[in-house]
């Protein structure tokens, strides 16, 4: 049986000490056998440093033990294994000497992928343990170059808020209604190498970069299942989630969906449904 192909991970951070070691936790314990996680960490003025030397270094020494065998005597012996997934995780950690910023860092992230698939996942959400191989499944079945997925709502207590179920993928429904695709994805790592990486020049990065594949023939896939949660950010509204950032996402999401809307209506005949308008 051929070895399952790699998929690489990107979790940019800055500031999430808090929330990094359960986001890190839920990739390396996904059931996929074959990934490489990417840390991409800013200078933070917390904790996160220290967070990733203590994951990094868990990761390769600790053991956990449970209870397997009631022996003659009486006694229960226990039996010892690696606490993380040790054969099929790879694991880079880069800290920035200063700050880049979201965009530059999945970018510098995504410049090191070397999987055939790739995504990049916030560094305070949780991925849900058949994240990647329900995603994967598609993609090695050229079903399509993109998959995404509904996703749980979240709040710092792990309440789950709703439930947030997207539409089948459609031009019109994904980008011309709103931006509806794009937070839990995965999709061929070689779509940056021919449509290009994230624009530094957009806070709304994933929305204009997954607008260009779309427009670039990729082939969009919803999977209905719930497989992510997204932590919600009331009541912590810090940096890219500042009033200021806020407003701005949206005057930004604003104008790519009047710019799809402008291509839906009058390009149409140049775009077949099977290239990304349309289903």
């Amino acid at each position: 049986m051929s070895q399952p192909r790699l998929i690489s991970v990107v979790v940019p951070t800055y500031n999430q000490a808090e929330y990094l070691g359960a986001c890190l936790d839920s990739i390396m314990f996904q059931d996929y056998p074959n990934l490489e996680l990417i840390v991409i960490a800013d200078p933070s003025p917390d904790q996160t440093s220290e967070v990733l030397a203590e994951f990094a270094r868990a990761v390769n020494q600790d053991t956990v033990s449970f209870a397997s065998k009631l022996e003659e005597d009486g006694e229960v012996s226990r039996t010892t294994h690696p606490r993380y997934p040790q054969i099929g995780r790879r694991l880079v950690i880069v800290e920035n000497h200063e700050r880049l910023g979201h965009t530059p860092s999945y970018n510098r992230g995504f410049e090191l992928a070397t999987g055939d698939y790739c995504t990049y996942v916030a560094s305070d959400d949780i991925c849900h343990p058949q994240w990647l191989s329900e995603m994967a499944a598609p993609l090695d079945q050229n079903e399509a170059d993109f998959v995404y997925t509904d996703m749980f709502i979240f709040d710092d207590q792990g309440r789950i808020l709703r439930e947030f179920k997207l539409p089948d993928y459609d031009f019109k429904a994904c980008f011309c209604d709103w931006y509806l695709c794009g937070v839990s994805k995965l999709y061929r790592r070689q779509l940056h190498e021919r449509l290009g990486y994230y624009d530094p020049g957009f806070t709304a990065n994933d929305h204009e970069c997954y607008q260009r594949f779309a427009l670039g023939g990729v082939r969009f896939k919803h999977l209905a299942k719930t497989l992510y949660s997204v932590r919600t950010h009331e009541g912590r509204q810090n940096d890219v989630h500042t009033a200021a950032s806020w407003k701005k996402l949206l005057a930004e999401s604003g104008g790519l969906v009047r710019q799809a809307r402008a291509v839906l209506d009058g390009k149409l005949d140049e775009i077949s449904p099977s290239h990304g308008v349309g289903s």
